[in-house]
């Protein structure tokens, strides 16, 4: 059986080999290596070209929105936030004109953690651009594990069960739901760690970091969808 391409976002970074420092189209391994072992071919997406978005759109059989910095403010017309890093406005523009593509051409799509937020404000919904700032608390700030409580009736729950416990540090969050999408997993503060798009073959965002465990149901089930 063929291999399914499946694109990967990705982002400029300066990187060192041998002598030479120079940008370069950068990918962690881990989301390549997640969707090899699920029978896809990964394909790796530079933030270049927003007039190739069409011809990825109709070659790939599915898309990763991988994570990375948070997405800027502007984006879904909040003020910015001066604690975050500097957004990466070339990537922002990209992968959200990525995403509409893709939802409109019933494109399978996994959207992680950065990727979960660039789906939501390409379909219109908001972000909580510094979480700390609503909550009592910062456990969503720590590198320690939690559990979240999955809809069993959603794509998402049907791959990893009821609950799962994950490690997922981070800052934003949705606040307001985009067009289509459905919250489909939370943390115990009800603040929303999973979402789905609503009629479509297979439209799955976490907001934690499947490809970094040994757990691999997520990319099995968007390899799958691109069959």
């Amino acid at each position: 059986m063929s291999r399914p391409l499946i694109g990967i976002t990705a982002y400029f970074e300066a990187a060192r080999w041998g002598d030479w420092v120079r940008e370069a189209v950068l990918s962690p391994p881990s989301y390549a290596k997640a969707v090899s072992r699920a029978g896809g071919a990964p394909v790796v997406l530079p933030p270049l070209n927003l007039h190739a978005i069409d011809d990825y759109v109709r070659g790939l059989g599915g898309i990763v929105l991988a994570g990375g910095v948070e997405v800027g403010a502007g984006s879904y017309g909040e003020e910015g936030e001066g604690r975050v890093p500097e957004p990466q406005a070339h990537r922002d523009r990209f992968e959200l004109a990525l995403a509409r593509a893709a939802v409109q051409a019933d494109v399978p799509i996994l959207a992680i953690a950065r990727g979960m937020h660039v789906l939501n404000v390409a379909q219109g919904g908001t972000l909580i651009p510094w979480l700390p700032d609503v909550l009592d608390h910062d456990r969503h700030g720590e590198q320690a594990p939690h559990v979240i409580q999955v809809s069993v009736s959603s794509k998402l729950g049907k791959a990893v069960g009821d609950k799962v416990e994950v490690v997922a540090p981070h800052t934003q969050s949705v606040r307001r739901l985009g067009s289509g999408l459905l919250a489909v997993a939370w943390a115990d503060d009800q603040i929303v760690e999973g979402v789905e798009l609503q009629g479509h073959r297979f439209g799955v965002g976490v907001q934690w970091h499947p490809e970094r465990g040994d757990e691999p149901k997520l990319f099995d089930a968007l390899v799958e969808a691109a069959r």
